[in-house]
């Protein structure tokens, strides 16, 4: 279910999942390329000082993007189900909406952040040596914060209309912008002036300034169904009704990835007890761990927009062959890179680490918990298309209790028993535990509800 036609067809939905598909993932890829040259940028300019007072950011962004994640992923279910019923003016309800809180919200962030830079990084407990350094990287990112929301909205709901391949283009500008403009800012090339610390923060507002600029023309020659015209900027005001719906919608989401960051921390203070070379295996297996996941959250996006705009056209028969073309390709496409990480682990964990015995550590690491990633990217597939259908608190209960009650204590409990490696079998016991859950509540109680347009 595109933007072009609905699938009526197996085959025909394969070919418009994978038409979807292949871009997204490719936009994932590249977004998490980009902090990582991004981050190698400041490292190599500015030094170990600069990557500190930069990672000091990291928490603070994570709960802002927690929040626009969250409403990005509510009116993505409902310009789909808009879509879906192929009723333009209520897409544009959604879109306008979302957009006026985005701005609400996006300026009160960036106001504070300017203004209480200081306090916020003082309470996170940012050590006094870097102190300097990361407030005015801060205060720029935060001011800056409006249009990297606003650009995360607005591509969100391009797939929502079934249109994955402009946001890969929107991404590549901003990413290409970055790599040419954070080297010139951070030095001074070019008559400019050295910016520093700031310069990765004001390339960053750049690039998103530049990718909106481009989607505004793009979209508007194209004469693309959300093209930012007077018919759809007139929308951008407060509407009660789909606001409530958005965030009833979002707002779990946003709960669910501040559970997970949180417990995330936990982990990481357990892992750092078994020393320097734990931490660093860690870090490593989590960044191979992170590209084998895109692909399964990337089939799960797909699913939850495509069972959306099923909904919205009134077919809701569909979304069982929605729910098994997504399951196959998580195993198709995840598995396959499951089976080229254990063959080419000891050449991944290499990538990140130089020492041979913490090489041959992530991989017993890897070894242990990489096959149960199939099993999380069927989960996220269950609780995507309930989503789609507005069934979001149990979904995100079952998430939080996977992590509170299995993950967490069982990687207390584990590495008591078997050390470092117990951790791991935490989360793959998780993973599979999350997926059982999911999915029984996804057959024994979710399919027999009878499924409608939230608007």
């Amino acid at each position: 279910m595109t933007e072009h036609q609905p699938f009526n067809s197996q085959q025909k939905l394969w070919k418009s999942f994978l038409i979807f598909l292949v871009p997204l993932i490719a936009t994932n890829i590249l977004q998490n390329l980009s902090g990582t040259v991004n981050t190698v940028f400041v490292g190599q300019m500015l030094g170990v000082h600069a990557i500190a007072a930069v990672s000091v950011f990291f928490p603070i962004l994570f709960c802002l993007m927690a929040f626009v994640i969250g409403l990005s992923a509510g009116a993505t279910v409902l310009v789909g189900q808009a879509w879906g019923a192929k009723n333009i003016e209520k897409v544009h309800s959604v879109v306008g909406s979302t957009l006026f809180m985005t701005l609400i919200g996006g300026s009160v962030i960036a106001f504070l952040g300017v203004f209480f830079a200081k306090y916020i990084l003082l309470a996170l407990g940012t050590n006094a040596e870097v102190l300097h350094l990361s407030i005015p990287y801060v205060q720029w990112m935060l001011a800056g914060s409006p249009l990297l929301f606003i650009y995360i909205i607005y591509t969100s709901i391009l797939r929502g209309v079934g249109d994955s391949t402009t946001p890969l283009i929107a991404s590549c500008m901003t990413i290409a912008t970055g790599l040419i403009i954070t080297p010139v800012l951070i030095a001074g090339k070019f008559g400019l002036p050295k910016l520093g610390i700031v310069g990765p923060a004001i390339a960053t507002t750049v690039g998103f300034s530049i990718a909106l600029i481009f989607l505004y023309v793009y979209l508007n020659r194209k004469n693309h169904p959300l093209r930012p015209d007077a018919a759809l900027l007139r929308h951008i005001r407060y509407e009660p009704e789909l606001s409530k719906i958005i965030l009833r919608l979002g707002i779990p989401t946003g709960i669910q990835m501040v559970t997970t960051s949180v417990a995330g921390l936990v982990i990481v203070g357990l892992v750092n007890r078994y020393g320097a070379d734990a931490t660093a295996a860690y870090g490593a297996v989590n960044q191979v761990l992170n590209y084998i996941q895109f692909p399964a959250l990337s089939i799960a996006i797909a699913a939850s927009i495509f069972a959306a705009q099923a909904i919205g056209a009134g077919k809701s028969d569909l979304l069982n062959k929605v729910n098994r073309t997504a399951l196959t390709m998580n195993i198709l496409f995840t598995g396959t890179l499951v089976i080229l990480a254990y063959l080419f682990s000891k050449y991944l964990m290499a990538l990140f680490i130089t020492d041979p015995r913490v090489v041959v550590l992530g991989q017993e690491l890897l070894f242990i918990v990489l096959w149960s990633i199939i099993f999380f990217g069927a989960s996220a597939i269950f609780s995507s298309i309930m989503r789609a259908s507005g069934t979001v608190t149990v979904p995100m209960i079952i998430n939080i209790a996977a992590i509170l009650l299995i993950e967490v204590p069982c990687a207390y409990l584990f590495s008591e028993r078997w050390g470092l490696k117990g951790i791991w079998h935490a989360y793959a016991l998780a993973f599979v535990c999350l997926c059982l859950m999911q999915g029984l509540y996804y057959h024994l109680v979710w399919k027999k509800k009878t499924v409608q347009a939230l608007i």
